[in-house]
């Protein structure tokens, strides 16, 4: 399913304030912002500037405090968090600064997981993670923990994980800033292959190069959308 004009999703002013004891902070502003099926989007500004909750609702974690956000034609205001969590599952992939591996389950394994939350059957699960750690370039990493890993084959394996039930959308919340510079445009440079295979990315990076490889750069700054280039 796709959404009006083909976006997967839209977000139409959307703010996100949270409560504080010393006040309300407005962490996202007004913002107005589409996806469309392939693109490849980066956002940056400054720390604190709204990035990450911005990426939390667009991939349905969080709800706006105010405007609309549709997903694929579905007002995300109008699901249960159960229906929330299942389009999540099923729909939307994210990949994150510090990879979340459980240390306890080997690499397939950990590609499994989300597989067998949307109730794949295990041989099915078990090919598909196979398969997608050699996409990645770990199918002989199969059967190592995340602790036989290095940090850029641990992040590897999160963007195979975040590929298992094959997502329309993958979020990727600073994904090489733990990485040293060379690691760092490995996984770049398979993110860039993620997206050229079709599925629509949006990158939250401080890195100018990481954003200089997207196709539409958005800058925030105090919660706002204040600036877009497209390359």
């Amino acid at each position: 399913m796709t959404g009006v004009n083909g976006v997967i999703v839209s977000a139409d002013r959307i703010t996100r304030i949270f409560p504080m004891p010393a006040g309300p902070v407005v962490a996202v502003r007004d913002v107005t912002l589409q996806v469309a099926p392939g693109e490849h989007i980066a956002i940056r500004g400054p720390s604190g500037c709204g990035k990450s909750t911005l990426l939390h609702m667009l991939g349905c974690v969080d709800a706006p405090s105010s405007g609309s956000l549709v997903f694929e034609g579905r007002d995300i205001a109008a699901l249960d968090d159960r229906a929330r969590s299942l389009l999540r599952l099923r729909h939307i992939g994210f990949v994150f600064q510090r990879f979340f591996l459980l240390p306890m389950l080997t690499a397939a394994e950990n590609v499994e997981l989300p597989q067998a939350e949307a109730g794949v059957p295990a041989r099915e699960r078990r090919r598909r993670s196979l398969e997608l750690l050699e996409y990645v370039g770990l199918g002989a990493r199969a059967d190592h923990r995340p602790s036989q890993l290095s940090g850029g084959e641990m992040q590897r394996v999160a963007i195979a994980r975040a590929l298992a039930n094959r997502p329309r959308l993958l979020l990727a919340d600073e994904p090489t800033g733990e990485l040293d510079q060379a690691t760092g445009e490995q996984v770049a440079a398979l993110l860039d292959r993620v997206n050229a295979d079709g599925t629509a990315l949006v990158i939250v990076t401080h890195d100018p190069a990481l954003a200089g490889r997207a196709g539409r750069v958005l800058t925030m700054r105090d919660g706002r959308i204040e600036g877009e280039v497209r390359q």
